[in-house]
């Protein structure tokens, strides 16, 4: 890792403002691609249809995601910063095509009110994240433990369909992610502050909010989604 020498406080503050600011852009722009690609999907009925009544292609879909997340986190630091950057919005592509079935299924407006609330709710959160001088580490390390307690909890609900636990883990997911948010925007902020080279931490950067903000819109979609019926 490159490690980078200050000539003084402001400098250094400058560095980090200005690779944070083309995080979020990054992570922007793949939300809009996620955004255009669910659109389009939902633009043509017959394939909605297909991948709402063939459960297989659904569940490749996530699986093929998962591998592209665990490949991105994984091989970042040996891809090039261009790599990187197209395999992650191919991934924000890949998401639309899921995003597509959700689309279908919640009215527009319910999905644009949590889309706010999202926006509002990410954005208190990562300014806190992002300004704080209290250590979020131990905070971060809770909540990580507590997320696999959620996925353990999301697989027994797959097979056990029980209403009050599917109520816990959506508010449980809300306030989970709402944690991840603040504990990775400082996370970040500590990478740019040690040197970690720009091309791809703002690509695992914008990958790793980018995925707190959707699963936070899902969750909170939860309560405040309404059928288009």
């Amino acid at each position: 890792m490159q490690n980078y020498i200050y000539p003084d406080q402001q400098s250094l503050d400058e560095r980090v403002s200005a690779v944070m600011r083309s995080v979020y852009l990054k992570m922007f722009m793949a939300l809009l691609v996620t955004t255009v690609s669910a659109f389009a999907i939902c633009m043509i009925p017959n394939l909605t249809y297909f991948l709402a009544t063939h459960s297989w292609l659904y569940w490749g879909l996530l699986i093929l995601e998962l591998v592209m997340v665990f490949s991105i986190s994984g091989g970042v630091k040996s891809m090039s910063p261009a790599t990187a950057s197209v395999l992650f919005y191919l991934y924000a592509a890949l998401n639309g095509v899921v995003f597509s079935l959700i689309f279908a299924a919640y009215s527009f407006d319910s999905i644009f009110k949590t889309f706010l609330i999202s926006a509002g709710t990410f954005g208190a959160m990562t300014a806190y994240g992002y300004m704080t001088r209290r250590d979020l580490t131990r905070i971060g390390s809770f909540l990580y433990m507590a997320l696999f307690g959620l996925i353990i909890m999301i697989v027994v609900n797959i097979f056990w369909h029980n209403s009050t636990l599917e109520w816990i883990v959506s508010a449980a997911g809300v306030l989970i992610f709402i944690g991840l948010t603040a504990w990775d925007t400082q996370k970040i902020k500590g990478w740019i502050q040690s040197g970690y080279p720009d091309g791809r931490l703002k690509t695992i950067g914008a990958l790793t909010l980018y995925l707190d903000f959707i699963n936070l819109f899902l969750y909170l979609l939860r309560f405040f989604g309404s059928s288009r019926d």
